[in-house]
């Protein structure tokens, strides 16, 4: 939240959107420095408390409803929209900017305003999909970090995303899972790394393979931006 405070301190000017604002906090910080906020939330529930906590501000529109579907009157020099889930899989970060970004000025701005995607291969015995969570499910990575995705929220993202990766092998054993960490670049100068609220890493099981220290494995690894973790697939197959 520091990086998002630290960003919206720097770069909040003009009109600013405010896309998922959820409790509103991040639009309350935009407003010392901003003409006219457009806030808006999906869900009715969040939506209910999130008007009341925003009204006192003279600044700050509030709109529920999807963001894929608002008519914004006026463009954005600031779009903040953080729908952020790991590799952005399972939120809907990249379809709710891709509609918007027609409203965005030729010289504005989004924050966060981009992510980079890692992988690493790793031997599991978890069956499942699921999230990292004080090492737990316990697992033993099998090699270095690999960058295979690097995006810009500035500019359309085709959500479809088809990653053919060359995996380095540091370690014998046996290859059963992937581990994906992304790094949100909140600014080019504020980079988070994963934490237990924000993007933590992602444990994927795959078919099992034996590895040997200094070989490579080749990943065929796809899946949908916004179109949750039942679209993950992954291929793997060992090269040398």
């Amino acid at each position: 939240m520091a990086g998002f405070y630290e960003a919206i301190n720097e770069k909040a000017k003009g009109i600013v959107y405010d896309l998922g604002t959820g409790s509103g906090i991040l639009s309350t910080w935009a407003v010392p420095y901003s003409n006219f906020i457009y806030a808006v939330e999906k869900n009715p529930l969040v939506a209910e408390k999130t008007r009341s906590c925003l009204e006192k501000f003279k600044n700050i529109f509030f709109i529920e409803g999807d963001a894929r579907k608002v008519h914004f009157p006026e463009k954005a020099d600031l779009i903040i929209c953080e729908m952020l889930d790991t590799a952005l899989i399972d939120e809907e970060q990249v379809p709710v900017l891709n509609s918007v970004l027609d409203y965005l000025k030729k010289d504005g701005d989004v924050i966060p305003q981009g992510i980079l995607n890692g992988v690493e291969p790793l031997h599991t015995n978890t069956e499942y999909l699921c999230y990292e969570e004080n090492g737990k499910p316990y697992h033993q990575l099998l090699g270095p970090l690999t960058i295979y995705s690097h995006y810009d929220f500035r500019t359309p993202i085709n959500p479809r995303g088809d990653f053919k990766i060359h995996m380095k092998i540091n370690k014998n054993g046996m290859f059963s899972g992937l581990k994906i960490t992304t790094f949100t670049l909140i600014t080019p100068h504020i980079i988070c790394g994963p934490t237990p609220m924000l993007n933590p890493p992602l444990i994927i099981p795959t078919e099992k393979l034996d590895v040997e220290k200094g070989g490579e494995v080749k990943l065929n690894l796809s899946y949908v931006m916004g179109g949750g973790l039942n679209s993950i697939r992954t291929e793997i197959e060992k090269i040398s």
